[in-house]
């Protein structure tokens, strides 16, 4: 975290990629921050800005076809993302946003389109949407719980050599391999919504603690007892 101890969160394109919900993110990241004491401030950086360098943690949302497709050819030619993960920063990217960090997504018409190439993965249209809710055992390197979350994407998506599997998916397409999402370094990419932090506070205390180091705990226990009884339902219902 920089000298002045204040956490740097960059929602990157909120008026391009924020159709889902996702700006729950930006807001749960902050709560869990300042509930440990921990200044947060948050730079809304719109299509027509720079995106700064000195952020902590990016997030990017989902949206839909053209959105995503504009998004992508102005932070290729931006280049601010790709210099802030390569000097440290952590970042959170949803869905469209997913796609967007690797070198092809499909487009409009199911054409490929270029991503930015942050993470090693193509993605392209499936043979159907994928809509529903979504649950997923996570990588055992990251010691999280089983993450849940809502999906509604066309994507299908391929993980490159330079990436692990996020999950492994219990309920829902996900990536449509058997997993969903995936992660490198202090990048994380996922088709969870919901907002995907709101619906998994421990993957926000993971981003969180790639920047500011070990957390102080916070009592999520009432939390977690509704959380643990929403994961029953939705795999009872499946």
């Amino acid at each position: 975290m920089p000298s002045d101890s204040v956490l740097r969160i960059v929602w990157i394109y909120p008026d391009l990629l924020s159709t889902y919900g996702d700006q729950g993110n930006v807001l749960v990241l902050e709560q869990r921050a300042r509930r440990r004491g921990i200044e947060a401030e948050t730079i809304h950086v719109r299509s027509a800005d720079p995106v700064p360098e000195s952020g902590d943690i990016y997030l990017i949302g989902g949206g839909e076809d053209r959105p995503q497709i504009l998004a992508a050819e102005r932070l290729r030619r931006d280049g601010g993302l790709h210099r802030a993960i390569a000097a440290g920063a952590a970042m959170l990217a949803v869905c469209a946003g997913y796609q967007i960090m690797g070198s092809t997504f499909g487009g409009e018409e199911g054409q490929p389109v270029d991503g930015i190439g942050i993470l090693d993965i193509a993605s392209s249209r499936g043979p159907a949407r994928a809509v529903g809710e979504l649950v997923a055992d996570v990588d055992a390197a990251l010691n999280l719980p089983t993450l849940t979350g809502f999906e509604n994407h066309m994507g299908v998506t391929h993980l490159g050599p330079g990436v692990r599997p996020l999950s492994k998916t219990i309920k829902g397409v996900g990536n449509g391999d058997g997993f969903e999402g995936c992660y490198a370094g202090h990048v994380v990419g996922t088709y969870l919504h919901g907002p995907a932090l709101a619906r998994n506070p421990a993957l926000a205390d993971l981003l969180l603690s790639w920047r500011v180091g070990e957390l102080a705990p916070l009592d999520d226990s009432r939390y977690e007892a509704l959380r643990q009884e929403r994961l029953a339902a939705v795999l009872q219902a499946s």
